[in-house]
């Protein structure tokens, strides 16, 4: 039986100047998935999410959330329809506690302050941060200030939650933890996710459907044992394509 697909990105261009950064690339996320998309520096990825979260317009194309038209939403908008993303660096507010970050990612979709705390409590579980949710984030190590990246987005419990580069500079034993919590919001809370990642052990591992990028083309999609094996996706990263 066909799932159900939840992002369908058509033909998107995105242009800087004489720039072409993203060319007419076309894929879809479905619901349930943990999908990856990769290539090497400079392939577009950013770029991708960028367009796709609303931070900026594709020069052409169309991308679609659950069958609406987002591609000129306000990334607020797109939020509230339920797409949230993370950011490379600093996707929470240094100076604040944990609880505040999470409580300002709640406002936009509670209004009751007893739900709101119940969230709050509920995230902070989830992502290993229950016994710091006073602690001030900018004083947390680098791999519980990416947790607090991820419940700030989470804490509004979206259909689709993109990542951009969560895993990086953690060490493999938080990298297992974080890959199990990526399963249970799927599982759990049935939220899909999408992910920018250059860990590639843990893409493979995690992953069900993977899109390749190289130079801002499309070059390769499937599940991990496809790409691994895909030669040209092993030639764009090795840096052999003529």
């Amino acid at each position: 039986m066909a799932t159900e697909v939840l992002l369908e990105v058509r033909n998107m261009t995105r242009r800087f100047g004489g720039l072409t950064a993203v060319s007419k690339l076309s894929f879809d996320v479905h619901k349930g998935d943990i999908f990856g998309l990769i290539g090497p520096n400079g392939a577009g990825k950013s770029t991708t999410f960028n367009v796709v979260s609303g931070f900026m317009p594709p020069s052409e194309g169309t991308v679609r959330l659950a069958g609406e038209d987002i591609s000129r939403v306000k990334p607020y908008k797109v939020c509230h329809k339920g797409l949230v993303r993370t950011f490379q660096h600093d996707s929470y507010l240094r100076e604040m506690s944990v609880h505040d970050n999470i409580l300002v990612a709640t406002f936009s979709t509670i209004r009751s302050k007893a739900e709101r705390e119940q969230r709050i409590r509920e995230t902070a579980e989830l992502l290993g941060l229950s016994n710091m949710l006073h602690e001030v984030v900018g004083s947390l190590p680098h791999g519980l200030q990416r947790m607090v990246s991820i419940a700030v987005a989470f804490a509004t419990r979206p259909r689709l939650l993109c990542l951009d580069e969560p895993l990086t500079g953690l060490n493999q034993t938080e990298v297992g933890r974080v890959l199990e919590i990526f399963r249970r919001i799927r599982d759990e809370y049935k939220t899909t996710i999408m992910l920018v990642e250059h860990n590639m052990k843990a893409v493979m591992q995690i992953c069900n459907r993977i899109v390749v990028l190289d130079h801002g083309e499309f070059l390769a999609a499937g599940a991990p044992q496809e790409i691994k094996s895909n030669p040209a996706v092993v030639s764009a990263y090795l840096g052999r394509r003529s």
